[in-house]
């Protein structure tokens, strides 16, 4: 039979009909590409948050090596101010940035400022070298954060941002315990160098995630008038007052004319950019906000936990390593139980949030537990096990993980999708304003307690406790006879629990303000699809 033939009875074939695909499985299958791709953005936002967090405590262990290294004692802390002064000044910059300009290039120019200085800071010859290129790394790292929170506040709904706020609040939590631990191990195991060039495989991973996967829609209109006179007077009393915090009660006494200088011009720089706030045309930090409860409140009650949280993760090694004579890596160790406690309930309050839709709650009890475990922190001293220690570390950190992220949540709930950058932003800042103000306190007030303690110092110690008592190391009190070892460490656990003890007043009183907050429906609107709908 020809090919002709055969072809008028296949053309003759009826055509059968394609089976319908039912109507959930189109809906999974479309569901399913966007689910991926935020997945894959969250990893990004996720390391991004990890890189800012790390640099403010990772260097800290490796300072003694680096001194060393490049021979600058009497420059050691700036390598840490560095950092946190740049990061703060840009906090409340790349909020409104971001609004104006889209999150999306202002946050890739964040990564890229920040490897940069990495890189910098790895290959630096000389303190003056390093001291610039922190400063060049925290002009980056202050823009992720911000970047991290307003993105996710565009991509995902209030309803389901608890569980991934929880998850960028684990990712702080755990670089901010956990930076000393791993700064001490990579020097000992590599170099201190490496402490810089860590961050690099890490940015890069950040960096093409964001660049491919993260898309939202840009802010259209007429180009805004940047707030120049606004950024300029923020900076300038940022600057005073973390160089204020920094050298009062250790390098300056709080009455010395430096402190009192830095206090005058932090005072005149914030009075002058009251006035000029309002009257841009897009401020920094826009006064409407202030007058939103749910704005105002949380910002309040965060500068309390940077207070009470930031002064307690800063002054338990100390305790660890002068009173339990443990070494630098071990004392980052021994913090894990604060670690713990702060990813369970980071973690677990965001899911709670996102199931019930409560969230009021969370703040309420977060401020409690805090109160409970300073208490218990206060309690210990030279003669306490280290189990009780372990515990008010683990209290503590359940407290900070019901708190931290959740204040911002609700910030990012109360407030109109132009100005999400600027408020949180705010919040972050003004949070790192109180921990600056809360160590500087605190610090003087523990450094005179134990000046006190220590003014009974046997013959054996006198030679360290003579002269300045900042100059006491775990390295100088292991080369002490035993006596004064146990003398010098009594009198730091007899002179250093009690200022824990400063900070309940001040997290009870954000505790009432906690009551305060309206707790508003979390909508189930994601902000970016209704920006574009719009």
């Amino acid at each position: 039979m020809s090919h002709r033939a055969l072809t008028p009875r296949i053309a003759a074939i009826p055509d059968r009909p394609v089976p319908a695909v039912p109507k959930h499985r189109v809906e999974a299958a479309e569901e399913a590409g966007p689910k991926r791709n935020l997945a894959l953005v969250l990893t990004g936002l996720l390391l991004s948050v990890l890189l800012a967090a790390l640099d403010q405590t990772i260097v800290a262990t490796a300072l003694p090596t680096i001194v060393g290294d490049l021979n600058g004692l009497e420059h050691l802390s700036w390598v840490v101010t560095a950092y946190i002064l740049a990061a703060t000044i840009g906090l409340p910059i790349y909020g409104k940035l971001g609004d104006l300009f889209g999150r999306k290039s202002i946050f890739i120019f964040a990564i890229a400022v920040f490897l940069t200085g990495s890189v910098l800071s790895g290959l630096a010859q000389n303190m003056g070298q390093l001291i610039g290129f922190r400063a060049l790394q925290g002009i980056g790292g202050g823009g992720l954060m911000i970047g991290a929170q307003a993105i996710l506040g565009d991509l995902v709904s209030p309803r389901e941002r608890g569980k991934y706020m929880g998850l960028i609040g684990a990712a702080f939590g755990l670089a901010s315990v956990g930076g000393p631990l791993l700064g001490g191990w990579i020097t000992d195991a590599w170099s201190w160098r490496w402490v810089f060039y860590i961050n690099l495989p890490i940015g890069a991973v950040a960096l093409a995630v964001v660049i491919t996967s993260l898309h939202l829609p840009k802010p259209k209109g007429r180009r805004p008038k940047l707030d120049y006179a606004g950024a300029g007077l923020l900076a300038l009393a940022s600057a005073a007052l973390i160089m204020l915090t920094t050298w009062a009660g250790t390098t300056y006494a709080w009455s010395s004319p430096q402190i009192l200088v830095l206090a005058a011009v932090t005072l005149a720089a914030v009075g002058a950019f009251i006035p000029v706030e309002r009257r841009a045309p897009e401020p920094i930090l826009p006064p409407a906000l202030f007058r939103r409860r749910n704005f105002l409140l949380p910002v309040l009650v965060g500068i309390a936990v940077g207070i009470a949280m930031f002064s307690t993760i800063s002054y338990l090694p100390t305790f660890l390593q002068m009173v339990n004579r443990a070494t630098a890596t071990q004392s980052g160790l021994m913090m894990l139980p604060m670690m713990g406690g702060l990813l369970l309930t980071s973690i677990g309050t965001g899911q709670l949030i996102s199931r019930t839709g409560r969230y009021k709650i969370y703040p309420v009890l977060g401020c409690a537990v805090i109160i409970a475990g300073l208490v218990l922190l206060s309690r210990i001293s030279d003669t306490t096990p280290y189990s009780f220690t372990a515990l008010g570390m683990l209290v503590m950190g359940l407290g900070i993980g019901m708190l931290m992220q959740n204040l911002v949540l609700i910030v990012q709930n109360s407030v109109p999708g132009r100005d999400m950058g600027a408020a949180i932003s705010a919040a972050n800042y003004f949070r790192q304003i109180g921990a600056s103000f809360g160590i500087a306190l605190f610090g003087s007030i523990f450094i005179h307690r134990l000046g006190n303690e220590l003014a009974g110092a046997p013959a054996g110690a006198g030679a360290a406790v003579g002269g300045d008592i900042n100059s006491l190391s775990p390295a100088m009190l292991r080369g002490l006879p035993a006596p004064a070892q146990d003398f010098i460490a009594a009198a730091f656990g007899n002179a250093l629990p009690p200022i824990f003890l400063l900070s309940v007043p001040v997290v009870a009183v954000a505790l009432v303000l906690c009551l305060f907050i309206r707790e508003v429906p979390l909508s189930t609107t994601v902000r970016s699809e209704a920006a574009e709908e719009a």
